[in-house]
C-alpha cells in the first residue's frame, strides 16, 4: 500500500533585496494555502518546491521522509497546475493528460487508459478528443488538474488555479476542485490571492509577508484573529494594536471596552458592519466612541463603505438609506462607535 505523502520543507531562496525563508509542513491529505501581498514570496515558494527555482544554503524539501530537493524537477513526485494551465495546444485533452504517464515510462495504450480514467473523474470524458482551444476555461482547468494528478504525485501544487475563470464558472469549478482535493491523499499547496478560494479550498492558511510567515492556522482561526493589516483586509476587519488593561484596550487615545480581560500589548478587531455612525455625539458612555472625518465613500456589495479618518482610521459599512439620512459625504465630521460585544481583543 502506498504510504500517504507528507511535506516537510524549509524553503530558502536569496535574491538581491529579497530573501524567502519559509518552514512549511503539510500533512497527508491536507490542503495548505499560501497567502500574502504581491512580492511576499508565494510563487517563489511554489517554484522552489517544484524544482524550478534553486534553494539556497539551508534549504531542504522532504516528501514521505525522503529528500526531494536533490532531485531534478522532472524526477520529483510532484504535479502542478499553473495559473494559465499551460496545456499543449497541439494535443487533445486525452493526450495532454497522458503526457505525464508517458514521461514516467508508461506505454501509449496504458497512458491513454490512465488519462481516460482521469478525464472521466473530472467529468470530461466526452471532451477527450478536444484540443485546448475548443475547451472553456473551466474545462481547461479540469484537464490541467487531471494532467497533474495522472502522474500519481505525492505533492500537488496549485498556482492561482481559478484566477483565469469568470465569476460564474469560478463558483462551479471551486466546488468541484474542493471535491477532487478531498479525494487526494497527498499533500497540496495552493497559492491564491482570493480569500474565498483559500477559505473554501484550504484546511490551513499560511500567510507570508516579505518572505517570512506572519500568521498561520485554520481559516477560522486566522479570520477571527488577524495579526497584520494585510490579513485584516483579507478577512474584512478593522485591526489596531494597543494596550490592554483588564476589560479595556487603549488605541491612539481611543478607549475600547471588550469582552476579554487581560493586560499588555493587544490587538483590537471589529467588522466594518459593527461601526455605527452619528452626526452628533451620542448620549451615554464615551467608551468605544471617537470623532472622525469621512475621507471616502464607495459602494461595497449591497452596502456603502465609509472611509473614516481621525485618531484611528476605520471602515464602516452602512446602508444607502443611512448615507442619505445622515448626509454622509467626504469631509463631513461624524461620531463613530462600536458595541463592546462586537469588539474583540487578543494578545499581540
Amino acid at each position: 500500500m502506498t504510504r500517504p505523502a507528507a511535506l516537510d520543507a524549509r524553503l530558502v531562496v536569496a535574491r538581491p533585496g529579497f530573501t524567502l525563508d519559509l518552514d512549511l509542513q503539510v500533512a497527508a491529505g491536507e490542503v495548505v494555502a499560501l497567502l500574502g501581498p504581491n512580492g511576499a514570496g508565494k510563487t517563489t515558494a511554489l517554484r522552489a518546491l517544484a524544482g524550478l527555482t534553486p534553494l539556497a544554503e539551508g534549504g531542504r524539501i522532504s516528501l514521505d521522509g525522503h529528500p526531494a530537493h536533490t532531485l531534478p524537477a522532472e524526477r520529483r513526485p510532484i504535479g502542478m497546475v499553473f495559473q494559465n494551465y499551460l496545456l499543449f495546444p497541439h494535443l487533445s485533452a486525452l493526450d495532454n493528460v497522458a503526457f505525464g504517464p508517458r514521461c514516467q515510462g508508461a506505454g501509449r495504450a496504458e497512458a491513454r487508459r490512465t488519462a481516460a480514467t482521469w478525464l472521466e473523474r473530472v467529468g470530461l470524458a466526452e471532451h477527450a478528443s478536444a484540443r485546448p482551444r475548443h475547451l472553456s476555461g473551466g474545462q481547461a482547468q479540469r484537464v490541467a488538474l487531471a494532467r497533474a494528478l495522472a502522474v500519481r504525485p505525492r505533492l500537488l501544487l496549485l498556482d492561482e488555479p481559478l484566477a483565469a475563470l469568470d465569476a460564474h464558472t469560478r463558483l462551479e469549478i471551486r466546488s468541484q476542485l474542493r471535491r477532487h482535493l478531498a479525494d487526494f491523499d497527498g499533500a497540496t499547496v495552493l497559492v491564491t490571492h482570493d480569500p474565498l478560494d483559500a477559505m473554501v479550498l484550504a484546511d490551513r492558511l499560511v500567510v507570508i509577508e516579505n518572505g517570512s510567515v506572519v500568521q498561520q492556522g485554520t481559516p477560522g482561526e486566522v479570520g477571527r484573529r488577524p495579526r497584520t493589516d494585510y490579513v485584516a483586509r483579507l478577512v474584512g476587519l478593522n485591526l489596531y494594536r494597543g494596550h490592554a488593561d483588564g476589560p479595556r484596550v487603549t488605541v491612539e487615545g481611543v478607549q475600547f471596552s471588550v469582552a476579554e480581560r487581560f493586560d499588555g500589548p493587544a490587538f483590537v478587531a471589529f467588522a466594518p458592519s459593527a461601526v455605527a455612525l452619528y452626526r452628533s455625539r451620542p448620549d451615554g458612555s464615551p467608551r468605544n466612541l471617537w470623532e472622525a472625518v469621512i475621507d471616502g465613500v464607495e459602494r461595497h456589495g449591497d452596502n456603502i463603505r465609509i472611509h473614516l479618518d481621525g485618531p484611528i482610521s476605520a471602515f464602516a459599512d452602512v446602508t444607502p438609506a443611512a448615507v442619505a439620512d445622515l448626509d454622509l459625504a467626504p469631509g463631513r465630521r461624524v461620531w463613530a462607535s462600536v458595541k463592546a460585544t462586537e469588539t474583540h481583543a487578543y494578545p499581540a
